[in-house]
This record gives C-alpha cells, structure tokens and sequence, in this order.
C-alpha cells in the first residue's frame, strides 16, 4: 500500500528531508507504508552531490542545502510541486535504473493529462518540453524547456527525495544557479505554456498516472 501524503503551505527543506528519512527507514525495515508525498518548499536552492560550485552564481539570494540526492543544484520554491517518493524497491526490483525510467514515465503520463508532450534526452536529467513558439537557438534547433527534474538518493533500497514539476513557481528565481548543470537550455511551467492548471489539477493527474506507471503499486 502507497500512503499519499500533502501538506498544506511551505515545508521547511529540512524538516521535510528530517521526516523523509525517517520514514525511509521505517518503510526498510517493514514498520510502515510506501508513501508519495506531495509539498512545496521556500525559496531555496539545493545541492545534489554531483553539484559544481560554480554553477551556484548567486549564492546570496535564496539559503543553500547541501543534499544527498543525486545530481546538481535545483531550485525549489512556491508554485513548484516537489514529490517525495519512498518506495520499496526490494519489493518493486532492485533496478535504480529501471526506477528512474519509471519516475520519468510518471512524469511524462502526467503531463500528458494536460496534452504537454514531455521528453528525456540523453545526457540531460529530468522532463523537457519544445518550445517551437521561441526562436530557433545559435545551432538552429528548436528550444527546449525543463519542466520538471528527478532526483533520488536509495537507503537499504528504499527510496527518497523524487521529483519536482514546475506549475507556477517565478521563473526568475531559477537564474540564480545553473539549473542542474545545463547553461544552454531554458527552464519553463505549466503556466509559462499557457496552462491555467492549478496544484491541486497537478496533484489529481499525478494520483491517477501513478498506477499504470508503477504497475506493482
């Protein structure tokens, strides 16, 4: 069984990852549930432990936490719904790979609910999104979004921290990094395409693509 949890407001970062780790390691040894866990955060920026310490170019804006998730620095913050996905996978398959690709088919479905094509490319962590309404770059491709990033940290096979997508969050406050690494790529939301979706839209689309994503919930 998946307990779904949401929390109401903003959720300091580190209490969130306080309780996340608690739980994960409750789920381990067989005490509770499964659990997704759906939050937003104050404006912060994270470090993952593949973080280059230039790509923070504005260390003063936002606090900083350092996180044992991995990859680079993210942003977190108001309008941006964060999910925190403990899942057993001694249960579900220890495969860290075959996880990933199904939290980015998870993402994908639930975009998808709201007719946004989401796409992985290789050597670019998280969800993209083309944006043929911008011009064509220097290369003479077509621009590309991320919408959403993934990052995860495995404990005795259970999982922690997960995924954020961008719904609302101000758009600005991503400049104050380079968004897990990548400079010539744009950062976009749901709204920013147009989509007058609200969190709550979010979370009833995530609540329903969960299952066929992970076909053994």
């Amino acid at each position: 069984m998946v307990e779904w949890i949401t929390s109401p407001g903003l959720t300091d970062y580190e209490t969130a990852v306080q309780h996340m780790e608690t739980r994960a390691a409750a789920i381990a040894e067989g005490r509770a549930d499964e659990a997704i866990w759906l939050l937003e955060h104050p404006p912060l920026y994270t470090a993952g432990t593949s973080a280059n310490p230039a790509d923070l170019t504005d260390p003063d804006r936002f606090p900083v936490y350092p996180s044992k998730r991995g990859g680079q620095y993210t942003y977190h913050g108001p309008g941006q719904r964060v999910i925190y996905v403990m899942l057993d996978l001694n249960q579900r398959g220890r495969d860290i790979r075959a996880f990933v690709k199904q939290l980015e088919t998870w993402v994908i479905a639930t975009l998808d609910q709201f007719n946004v094509t989401g796409e992985i490319r290789d050597g670019r962590v998280g969800v993209w999104v083309r944006r043929d309404d911008k011009p064509l770059t220097a290369t003479g491709q077509t621009p590309e979004d991320k919408i959403a990033a993934i990052g995860i940290r495995l404990r005795k096979w259970v999982s922690f921290h997960g995924i954020s997508i961008n719904v609302e969050p101000d758009l600005d406050h991503f400049t104050g990094i380079v968004p897990c690494g990548i400079s010539e790529h744009g950062v976009t939301s749901l709204v920013d395409l147009g989509l007058p979706v609200t969190m709550e839209d979010l979370d009833v689309a995530l609540k329903r693509t969960f299952p066929d994503s992970f076909p053994s919930s």
